[in-house]
């Protein structure tokens, strides 16, 4: 692993963990009420993952597993990263979503992980490797889709994503999915060319 590579996902190990220790505080003290709800976001998860991911990476830069983990944490915070800047930002304004801890999650430490695995971590993936990458989206969407739509009252989440407006929420899975193909698709042309 190169100098470089190492910073980097260091930067994103210690962002992620200034920002998820910053959850569980609240008016000066500690509390798990802020972070019980929090941790419900595709954000969170996926940031928090990535972090751990590029940690286990710079512990062991020679393991194929944890390249793959550090691929999948890539993935889904392209994909928090690709939301932010086309279906919520437009919706909800680019300032509310990009201002804050929110600037580091939303923009910065995807764009950290996006270059450190495209551009310093070239292993050469192939067709099925690069189907984990979906794994994130797959699980939380049928996490999401419990949660607002079958949890018993009291243990649900209100659609704060706006995926089932209007009842479309099979439309919006399969374009979250075809979208996470996409970006998987890309994260495996970018390790496999020499751009």
């Amino acid at each position: 692993m190169q100098k470089t590579d190492y910073g980097i996902n260091l930067i994103i190990f210690l962002i992620t963990l200034i920002i998820v220790l910053s959850l569980f505080r609240e008016d000066g003290k500690w509390t798990t009420a802020k972070s019980r709800i929090v941790f419900r976001y595709f954000t969170i998860q996926s940031n928090v993952f990535c972090a751990f991911s590029s940690l286990l990476l710079c512990i062991f830069p020679a393991s194929r597993i944890v390249w793959i983990l550090k691929y999948i944490g890539t993935a889904a915070v392209s994909v928090t990263l690709l939301t932010v800047l086309v279906f919520l930002g437009p919706k909800m304004g680019y300032k509310l979503l990009l201002t804050g801890i929110d600037f580091f999650m939303h923009l910065l430490t995807p764009l950290l992980a996006i270059i450190s695995f495209s551009f310093l971590e070239r292993r050469g993936m192939s067709f099925c490797i690069s189907l984990t990458g979906m794994l994130p989206v797959i699980l939380y969407g049928f996490l999401y889709l419990y949660k607002i739509l079958l949890a018993p009252e009291g243990k649900k989440w209100d659609d704060f994503y706006g995926f089932n407006q209007g009842g479309k929420w099979p439309a919006a899975f399969l374009l979250m999915t075809a979208g996470t193909f996409c970006v998987c698709t890309v994260l495996r042309f970018l390790q496999n060319t020499g751009i």
